[in-house]
């Protein structure tokens, strides 16, 4: 049987582990988060160039005929278009939040 501060010891190490893998979800949930919305603009993107011959002339353009929600709280889109036969360059940047160190 194991002494008190043995148990005590064993307790903190498994609060620990706790700690450490909560932390590790979130990076890996919020990390998902940003893949997802990037894959759900790009895919907009291809589908409205595959319809119509061109690409959409705006994040405007695609949230309101694909559907695609931009948590405007969590996320920065920038949509460059050059022209309407050139992919768009997509880049999604996570505001300023504080990451779990």
């Amino acid at each position: 049987m194991l002494d008190s501060g043995a148990s005590i010891i064993f307790t903190l190490l498994v609060i620990v582990a706790i700690v450490i893998g909560l932390r590790e979800t979130e990076i890996s949930s919020r990390a998902e988060g940003l893949r997802l919305l990037e894959d759900s603009l790009m895919r907009a993107v291809i589908q409205n160039y595959a319809i119509k011959g061109v690409y959409p002339d705006s994040i405007r353009t695609i949230e309101e005929r694909y559907g695609v929600y931009i948590d405007r709280t969590r996320y920065v889109v920038h949509y460059r278009i050059f022209a309407s036969n050139i992919l768009p360059v997509i880049t999604v940047l996570e505001l300023n939040r504080e990451w779990p160190k």
